[in-house]
């Protein structure tokens, strides 16, 4: 039983009725298809653009949506997380990328870039994970050289979201030989650009329809007009867009937990052992009442950071409580149901067996459950 939300008026719902709609002509059909290949399909980026799917808070200038209410991100994660969809990355290109190029960009580059990015012609990913630096953002080793008209870029992405599709690669590099939080910058990579090539599409244990790759940058001559922000004010940036990143990979979480209690919910009222329902078992039912009670509870904070986001009222502690909270709830919720699932849970064509492997990364990216723990203490310890 789902507490009543309040979140979320007419016009949320209309628009999640749309992004249903979506789902199931656009998504459904090809996701299994899409899990074997290891990529989604380029068509489907263009449909979600056809459908303004893609930039809601992007300016109308520029072909947007022109809504900054991130209660439109948040109804199109959940739907996306409900429908087990983890291969298209909508929310990294609207979420994390977007914000980058709204608030960052000049006037020239949002002309050059954001139409694309709102039609679905332009994808994006962004790349800060190194093989030596994954949530240490301080221990960037990839260069950029001032080379007067241009940066020379050298360095190695690793685990990059979208990295085999990308179009525009937002890419974290040490801009001083000292680098650290007050030497790095953002540089937007085009495809194309000499000496950028594109690794192994890495071969993941979830989440398999998303592309996720080794990106290489060999001498790659940027021009200065793609410095993207200030020079060295790249760290700043990157901690002011993570409280929306990882609210949404939070809000994602929630919604999947929810969708797999549900669904098994409804498995142990058919299941029978021992000549009866599972449901009539004792144990089965503190479960599924302790899970439930845990996503009642988290979906409460969730819906109240959401509507703070929203306000502009979010801080890097509590999006860093509801990132943890919420993908740990994410983790037990799909181990326990499964367990309740016996051997059917093991089968991968069951949706609680796919949850399980899918949602393991979510306490990993974003930031780990560990940095989320060191931020909340250091707020509350110094």
């Amino acid at each position: 039983m789902t507490p009543e939300r309040h979140l979320y008026g007419p016009d949320h719902e209309a628009f999640r009725e749309t992004v249903r709609a979506f789902l199931a002509k656009e998504v459904a059909p090809h996701h299994e298809r899409w899990e074997r290949e290891g990529v989604v399909d380029r068509a489907m980026w263009r449909a979600a653009g056809r459908q303004g799917l893609l930039g809601m808070a992007v300016g109308e200038e520029y072909g947007g949506g022109g809504n900054g209410d991130f209660r439109y991100s948040a109804v199109l994660i959940e739907e996306f997380a409900r429908a087990g969809a983890s291969g298209p990355a909508l929310s990294l290109h609207n979420d994390i990328v977007g914000p980058y190029l709204t608030t960052l960009a000049t006037e020239e580059q949002k002309r050059r870039w954001l139409p694309g990015f709102v039609s679905g012609d332009l994808i994006t990913a962004i790349a800060m994970s190194e093989p030596g630096a994954g949530s240490d953002l301080q221990g960037i080793r990839t260069t950029a050289e001032d080379r007067g008209d241009h940066w020379l870029l050298n360095g190695t992405k690793t685990f990059i979201s979208n990295g085999i599709l990308a179009d525009l690669v937002v890419v974290v590099a040490r801009t001083t030989p000292e680098g650290g939080s007050g030497g790095q910058s953002l540089l937007v990579v085009e495809r194309g650009a000499e000496g950028f090539t594109r690794g192994r599409n890495l071969d993941k244990i979830g989440q398999k329809a998303q592309d996720t790759a080794e990106l290489f940058f060999d001498d790659v001559r940027v021009p200065k007009e793609n410095l993207l922000g200030e020079e060295n004010r790249a760290f700043s940036c990157l901690m002011a867009n993570l409280a929306q990143e990882r609210l949404a990979i939070a809000v994602g979480a929630a919604a999947t937990a929810e969708e797999i209690l549900e669904i098994t919910t409804r498995y142990v009222k058919e299941r029978e052992a021992f000549g009866r329902p599972l449901a009539k078992l004792q144990h089965v039912r503190f479960e599924i009442a302790e899970m439930a009670t845990e996503c009642a509870v988290t979906r409460a904070f969730l819906d109240r950071c959401v509507t703070d986001h929203s306000e502009g009222a979010l801080d890097a502690v509590h999006a860093s409580m509801a990132k943890w909270w919420a993908t740990e709830l994410q983790k037990r919720v799909a181990d326990r149901c499964l367990q309740l699932h016996g051997g059917y849970g093991y089968m991968s064509e069951y949706r609680v067996a796919r949850a399980f492997t899918d949602g393991r990364i979510q306490t990993i990216y974003g930031g780990t459950t560990e940095i989320m723990k060191e931020i909340i203490g250091r707020s509350l310890l110094g």
